[in-house]
């Protein structure tokens, strides 16, 4: 299974964080809403309690229902209210002549002693529940909200006392505490810090992944890089590293080979030098011969008659011709191969090579077919040049065919360790080249026949030469197959 891409991981990442932060703050929100909420209803069951237990115990308390007994009332809200933590309340009555509050406790109040004063704040909430309960003539609750907290009031009325009533009043916290308020403040605080910085890393990522694709492209296989064009900086620092480097090895090979061209074509003239003494030999060897043939028949013509005279011009004529085709073949060897190259549509220059020598395939019954590989881009190359070094192979594999044989000639593109190449083979099915003559068969005059230069495939190595690359017979291959291999778009 492919490990995943870098990218996709600080994607996942990120991903996973603002997942995080929102199910945090649904979590903190829910924890302190449904908490205050249950502590509300906690609350005023504690307080309905309470107001109930101080009605009921000073019910049971006075012997006589028509009279007020403020002093009891006090021992009754002390007794109740001190085993209630946070709950003061009081007594009240609705009585015209002495209407409204009677007594007044808290007990568990913070400060020194006991609270006898009646809050003023919560007056109005107080009379609220109070009222209502006056009108309906049982327990009533009201509450209001005040800062992260709730105030309850709750007022009942008591047994046996008309017009009297006991309330309660008490105060719902949310669990945090008194600092709840401030703790959840600075959370949401931490969690807005957090979702803006899941944001900037979003957007940096967004930044990231689009200028890493960019790069990526430009790697690619028919990318810049491949095509050996400098890259563009990025505006990451990270990524321009990279691009430097790139950068840097791309004008490295760009001196790397024009440094290895020029040593090749130095190569190529040392060999081409070093030849020459072979070559002077031999040259003297292949002219002797057909001057000393044509000192004989001289010599024969002034000493016989005119038909004798007539034969030996022309055998000298033939001998003239060989020399001319040896002076020829020596001169297209020795000088140096200019190449002009060009994009070239591969199959029509292809097919006009193989038109030309339809004819001489047709006279042998031979057949002579091309076979051209689809590509996406058009090769670089001398089509003057290289059609001379084709059009030497096809001739030395015409000759060589039996008649009804086959020769064929393909092209196509190929990937090796030195980047994209052309591959132009010319393949027969003629008795082949032996073993012994593999080694030296694009020397110059060796050959196989007794009427050959032995310089067509010497020429056909230098100009693949010359183009950056390579001629040779191939090991691999059943049939005679003579290959030319050269850079498809050459530095």
């Amino acid at each position: 299974m492919p490990k995943p891409s870098f990218s996709t991981q600080l994607l996942a990442l990120w991903t996973l964080i603002a997942a995080l932060c929102g199910l945090l703050s649904v979590a903190v929100w829910l924890m302190l809403s449904s908490a205050l909420g249950e502590r509300v209803v906690a609350a005023k069951q504690q307080a309905a309690a309470a107001c109930t237990a101080v009605a009921s115990r000073y019910d049971l308390s006075m012997q006589h229902s028509d009279e007020t007994n403020v002093e009891l009332m006090h021992a009754v809200l002390d007794l109740v209210l001190i085993q209630t933590d946070g709950i003061e309340g009081g007594f009240w009555t609705n009585a015209r002549a002495s209407g409204g509050f009677v007594a007044y406790a808290f007990p568990t109040y913070g400060g020194s002693g006991v609270k006898r004063d009646i809050p003023e704040a919560e007056t109005p909430l107080i009379l609220r529940a109070l009222r209502s309960a006056s009108s309906n003539g049982q327990l009533q609750a009201e509450s209001v909200p005040s800062g992260a907290d709730a105030v309850l009031a709750v007022a009942c009325p008591v047994p046996r006392h008309t017009g009297l009533f006991a309330w309660t009043l008490t105060r719902a916290r949310p669990p945090l505490g008194p600092y709840g308020e401030r703790a959840a403040t600075i959370l949401a605080g931490v969690l807005g810090i957090i979702v803006v910085l899941a944001i900037f890393l979003a957007l940096t990522l967004r930044r990231w992944k689009r200028n890493l694709t960019r790069l990526e492209l430009s790697l690619a296989p028919a990318g810049d890089f491949e095509r050996g064009q400098r890259l563009d900086r990025l505006g990451e620092r990270d990524l321009d590293q990279i691009v430097d480097a790139l950068n840097r090895y791309t004008d490295r090979a760009e001196r790397l080979t024009r440094d290895a061209n020029a040593l090749n074509r130095r190569l190529a003239e040392a060999e081409r030098f070093s030849a020459l003494g072979k070559m002077a030999a031999q040259i003297a060897h292949e002219i002797r011969n057909p001057a000393g043939a044509m000192r004989l028949k001289a010599e024969n013509a002034l000493a016989g008659d005119g038909a004798r005279r007539e034969a030996a011009l022309k055998s000298v004529i033939e001998q003239v011709g060989r020399i001319e085709s040896q002076v020829t073949s020596l001169l297209a060897l020795t000088q140096s191969v200019t190449v002009r190259a060009c994009e070239v549509d591969l199959p029509a220059w292809l097919g006009d090579i193989i038109q030309t020598h339809e004819a001489r395939a047709g006279s042998r019954s031979v057949v002579l077919r091309a076979e051209v590989a689809a590509s996406r881009s058009q090769p670089f190359f001398d089509p003057v040049q290289l059609a001379r070094a084709l059009d030497n192979l096809l001739v030395n594999a015409l000759r060589h065919v039996p008649s009804g044989g086959n020769v064929t000639v393909r092209a196509y593109g190929t990937w090796t360790n030195e980047g994209e190449r052309l591959r132009l083979e010319v393949v027969d099915n003629g008795p082949g080249v032996s073993q012994a003559e593999h080694e030296r068969i694009f020397e110059p005059f060796v050959t196989g026949r007794p009427d050959g230069s032995g310089l067509g495939l010497a020429v056909v190595r230098e100009i693949a030469s010359a183009h950056g690359g390579r001629a040779y017979l191939a090991e691999d291959s059943s049939l005679t197959c003579f290959v030319i291999e050269l850079p498809w778009r050459p530095s």
